[in-house]
């Protein structure tokens, strides 16, 4: 399970350390891909694999579709060097807005790479209260 928050820095040649908590579980290769809310989606190879068939899944409507192109279309594995440093895709940190300081950030089962400035401007907890008191009904308990 991915858990945490660490800030680092993007290289000249689109190159980030991958925090070291994380590539103990990610191991040497994975799935980078867009995700919700203007940051990115790093699945481990399994993880990934499991996503792929709910993606599957779906029904064959026009959504459905959509939503399978948007995680799939853009998708990459990325392999981690001997430095710990993995290179994110030019197309993917364009999508990310990702240009010097990034975090990332650990959600169960998958991290989230996000822009510094869009996770300043998206971590807004003001409302998680009324919130989890929404997903009680869903059955979580805290």
């Amino acid at each position: 399970m991915f858990m945490g928050t660490y800030a680092h820095s993007i290289d000249a040649k689109g190159r980030v350390i991958v925090p070291a908590k994380f590539r103990e579980t990610l191991g040497d290769s994975f799935v980078v891909t867009l995700g919700l809310d203007g940051c990115l989606f790093v699945y481990p190879e399994e993880e990934w694999e499991d996503f792929i068939k709910q993606l599957k899944g779906l029904p064959g409507s026009k959504e459905a579709r959509k939503l399978q192109r948007y995680f799939t279309a853009g998708a990459a594995p990325c392999d981690v060097d001997k430095q710990g440093r993995v290179l994110i895709p030019s197309n993917l940190r364009e999508k990310a807005g990702l240009e010097k300081d990034i975090v990332f950030v650990g959600v169960m089962s998958k991290i989230e790479i996000w822009s510094k400035e869009r996770w300043d401007e998206n971590e807004d907890f003001d409302n998680v209260d009324d919130i989890a008191e929404r997903m009680s009904e869903f059955g979580l308990s805290y």
